[in-house]
C-alpha cells in the first residue's frame, strides 16, 4: 500500500508533491507539531497531545482552525485507511502559504498535514535492558516549551548521540541537566525521582506529565522538579528518559560510565510497567 497522509483533512499519497514551496513551515519552521502513538488501532493520550498542540499554536499566534473532534476524526481516518494497528501519527500545522517575508502575513490560512507510520508492537532491547546516554551542551533556543518545527538543535544533538553509539543525548544548559533531544529526563536518588522544573527550557512532555500526575503518586514515588548538575547526576542510582516514542527507556550508562550499578533500576521498571498498563487499559491492549 502506498504511504498515505492528510492535507487539510483530505487523503493524499505522500509521494505526491503537494505542499507549496512557499509554505512558511518549509521556509521558517513557522509551525508546530505533535506525535501520537497508536496501540491496537487506538490513539493513546490523544486529548493531552491536542491540548498541547493548541497551546503551541497560541504561543505562536497561529489560529486553531480545527476542533478536537475534527482532529480526532483525522487520526481515526489515517488508522482506518492505512490499516496500521501499531504505529505513530505525525501532525503538523504551519502558519500557511505566502510570499517569503519574515513578518507574519495577513489573511493566510494555516496548513495541516498528517502522516502515519508503523511502530514496533513489542518493547525493544533498549526499553527492556537499558540504553546508553551521552551528555552534550544544550544549544537550542529559549522556547523549548513550544513544540515548534524548529528542531535543528535537537537534530544535531541526536546525531552526536547516534555517532557515539548512544540512544539519546542528554543536554546540559548553564551547568544543569535539562532533557533529551526527543525526550524528558529523570534520575532516581534515594528513592526520589528528580527532573528539571517545568519552564521555557524544556518541553512539558505528555509522558512526563502522566508520570508526575498519575503513575508516580500511585506508586508512592516522590517526584522533585529541581535543577541538578552533572555532579549530582553521577550519584544517581537510576535514570530514564520518557517520551511518546521512547515510552520509558532506562538509561544505564552516560558517557560510557554506569548509572548506579549499570542495570535497569527497580523504580524505573515499576514506572515503566505502570505506563504500559495505562496503554493496555486505554487502548484495549492485552
Amino acid at each position: 500500500m502506498k504511504p498515505i497522509g492528510l492535507l487539510n483533512g483530505r487523503l493524499i499519497d505522500l509521494n505526491d508533491n503537494i505542499v507549496p514551496m512557499e509554505d512558511r513551515g518549509h521556509q521558517f519552521g513557522d509551525g508546530v507539531y505533535e506525535v501520537t502513538r497508536v496501540y491496537n488501532g487506538r490513539c493513546f493520550a490523544l486529548k493531552m497531545h491536542v491540548d498541547r498542540l493548541y497551546r503551541s499554536l497560541r504561543e505562536l499566534t497561529i489560529p486553531a482552525v480545527y476542533t478536537y473532534e475534527e482532529l480526532a476524526e483525522f487520526h481515526e481516518l489515517l488508522i482506518k485507511e492505512s490499516g496500521i494497528m501499531e504505529g505513530a501519527i505525525y501532525l503538523q500545522i504551519t502558519r500557511g502559504v505566502s510570499p517569503r517575508a519574515h513578518g507574519f502575513p495577513e489573511n493566510v490560512v494555516p496548513c495541516l498535514t498528517m502522516s502515519i507510520r508503523p511502530a514496533a508492537a513489542a518493547p525493544d532491547k533498549n526499553k527492556l535492558e537499558g540504553a546508553k546516554g551521552l551528555l552534550i551542551p544544550d544549544e537550542r533556543w529559549l522556547r523549548c516549551d513550544i513544540k515548534s518545527l524548529n528542531l535543528l538543535g535537537n537534530v544535531m544533538g541526536k546525531q552526536k548521540a547516534n555517532e557515539a553509539g548512544c540512544f539519546e543525548a542528554i543536554q546540559v544548559r548553564d551547568g544543569f541537566v535539562t532533557e533529551g533531544t526527543s525526550s524528558n529526563f529523570f534520575v532516581i536518588k534515594d528513592g526520589v525521582a528528580w527532573t528539571y522544573p517545568r519552564c521555557n527550557l524544556i518541553l512539558t512532555g505528555v509522558t512526563r506529565t502522566l508520570i508526575m500526575e498519575k503513575i508516580a503518586p500511585e506508586l508512592g514515588v516522590l517526584v522533585v522538579e529541581k535543577k541538578f548538575d552533572e555532579a549530582f547526576l553521577k550519584t544517581a542510582e537510576e535514570a530514564f528518559v520518557s517520551g511518546t516514542n521512547s515510552e520509558i527507556t532506562p538509561i544505564i550508562t552516560i558517557n560510557g560510565k554506569p548509572v548506579g550499578n549499570g542495570s535497569v533500576g527497580p523504580i524505573t521498571r515499576k514506572i515503566q510497567e505502570a505506563y504500559w498498563g495505562m496503554i493496555d487499559e486505554e487502548c484495549g491492549r492485552k
